[in-house]
C-alpha cells in the first residue's frame, strides 16, 4: 500500500521546500503532496518535486484525513500561528488526523518549544527526513 505523504507549510513554503527536496533525493519512490497556507507556498514546494499540490484551508482538511505522514513545521498544529495563516479548521485537522505526524520544533511564530536545542533550518529538516525514514522502515 502506497504511503501518502502530505508536506504543509505556510508563508513562503521554504521548509516543505527543503522536506520534499530530502524527501525525493534519499526516497525518490515517495508519492508527496503538498498543501500550502497560500499558493506561494504550495507553487515553492512543486517545484521542489512534489507529486501533487493544493492551497489553502479546505486542501489542509481534506488532505489530512487520507494521509499517512504529515510533515511540517510544529505552527501547522497551533491555531493562528505562523502570521495568522494557520487558520483553528487547519491546527485542528492535523491534530486529529490518523497520520503518523512529525512536527519540525522550530522556537519563532509566538512559541517557543521548552527543552528542545535550537538548531539551525538545514538540521530540524534532516532529522524530520531521517524520522520519516525510519517510521517508513518499520
Amino acid at each position: 500500500m502506497r504511503q501518502e505523504i502530505l508536506v504543509i507549510d505556510a508563508q513562503g513554503g521554504g521548509i516543505g521546500r527543503q522536506i520534499i527536496q530530502q524527501v525525493k533525493k534519499r526516497m525518490p519512490g515517495c508519492f508527496i503532496t503538498a498543501v500550502g497556507t497560500n499558493s506561494t507556498a504550495t507553487a515553492n514546494m512543486l517545484k521542489a518535486g512534489a507529486d501533487q499540490g493544493g492551497s489553502g484551508e479546505n486542501s489542509v482538511i481534506v488532505t489530512c484525513r487520507s494521509a499517512s505522514v504529515i510533515i511540517g513545521p510544529i505552527g501547522i498544529a497551533i491555531a493562528d500561528s505562523m502570521l495568522g495563516e494557520v487558520t483553528p479548521a487547519m491546527a485542528a485537522a492535523v491534530g486529529q488526523s490518523s497520520a503518523h505526524r512529525i512536527l519540525i520544533p522550530f522556537n519563532h511564530c509566538g512559541s517557543v518549544i521548552a527543552g528542545v536545542e535550537d538548531k539551525n533550518t538545514g538540521r530540524l529538516v534532516e532529522a524530520a527526513v531521517r524520522e520519516l525514514e525510519e517510521y517508513l522502515h518499520q
